[in-house]
């Protein structure tokens, strides 16, 4: 357990935001079955400040389950991303995320995500106008990376900077910019980050299983290690290193089907997909459930062959699911 501001986050062990994949269903999930603490994918603050429909839907939390509720902004101009802060702690944000660590072109060529990096006089700026507009009852947290580029590794710096801004909490990608998600997550950076500043330091990069996390929190000492890519079809690792429990097939099945029902209250079927590519990664004929899935569009007949496949299947070795496969694709193909 550590603190982040004044909300106790009761686990160690935190879903990463990811784009297309932290909306609040799988938030909620990974709440029930253990992580401490389940970020929104990152949201435009100029989106928000110009109630966009996409930032209205990426903002959607339910409030007796999302305790607290963390949401992560993006964007370059120090106005706009106060101006954003205050609207989502109106909303009901209870801590708020700042990205200074995404690598992608589109956001970086705005001056945002790990563009920040470059400049850090401008990291100290955007915190500390966001503080003033916030108050002091909102805590601001902030993901970063380990610098722009080989040449220009500065997450000491940064980190320093942030804390003395009054950032409540830092995560910390052990990757440059420049090195996108190539190459392997450097975690002596994350234990010398932890060793320069006395606020909270969240470990991320490359946690695919729950004993390589529990591996991580001990060689760093950080207070939480957040999970990002190893989570996705794999909501259970939370379980597993809260509860030390794995599901059987039955929990996996009904698992599924309850996240696609709620995913479906305000999102597409389409939308889905890659979640249950996720889902059935190692699975015997996944390749044919997986072109099922895309063929269909009919509710009733994807959730059919949820069932048979994950019902029936296991990541051993069991190749009955082919058969089954190709019976559905002529009754429905």
């Amino acid at each position: 357990m550590f603190f982040i501001g004044k909300h106790l986050i009761k686990t160690r062990f935190l879903l990463a935001p990811m784009a297309g994949v932290s909306e609040m269903p799988f938030r909620i999930i990974a709440g029930e079955l253990g992580a401490g603490l389940a970020t929104t994918e990152l949201i435009s603050a100029k989106g928000i400040c110009q109630n966009s429909e996409r930032a209205r839907k990426y903002l959607r939390f339910n409030k007796e389950k999302e305790i607290p509720y963390s949401v992560q902004l993006f964007g370059g101009e120090e106005k706009v991303m106060a101006e954003a802060a205050v609207y989502v702690a109106k909303l009901g944000a209870n801590i708020i995320d700042i990205n200074f660590g995404c690598p992608v072109k589109k956001v970086t060529k705005t001056g945002a995500g790990s563009a920040f990096l470059k400049t850090p006089i401008r990291i100290f700026n955007l915190i500390k106008t966001i503080k003033s507009a916030l108050g002091n009852e909102i805590p601001i947290t902030a993901k970063i990376r380990s610098g722009w580029d080989a040449d220009q590794i500065n997450f000491l710096e940064v980190g320093k900077i942030l804390e003395d801004a009054g950032c409540e909490a830092i995560a910390i990608h052990g990757r440059t910019r420049a090195q996108g998600y190539v190459g392997l997550s450097d975690w002596g950076i994350i234990k010398k980050l932890k060793d320069c500043v006395k606020i909270p330091v969240i470990g991320n990069g490359d946690i695919i299983s729950a004993d390589q996390a529990n591996v991580r929190l001990l060689e760093t000492n950080c207070d939480a290690v957040m999970i990002g890519r190893g989570a996705l079809g794999n909501p259970w690792i939370f379980q597993e290193l809260k509860y030390k429990k794995k599901p059987n097939q039955k929990e996996i099945y009904d698992l599924i089907i309850r996240h696609l029902d709620e995913h479906l209250e305000y999102n597409s079927i389409k939308s889905f997909r890659n979640h249950l590519i996720w889902y059935s990664k190692g699975y015997t004929g996944n390749a044919q459930f997986r072109s099922l899935v895309a063929e269909l569009t009919e509710i009733n007949h994807i959730k059919e062959i949820i069932g048979n496949f994950f019902l029936n299947t296991v990541k051993e070795n069991n190749s009955s699911i082919v058969t089954h496969c190709i019976d559905y694709r002529q009754a429905f193909g």
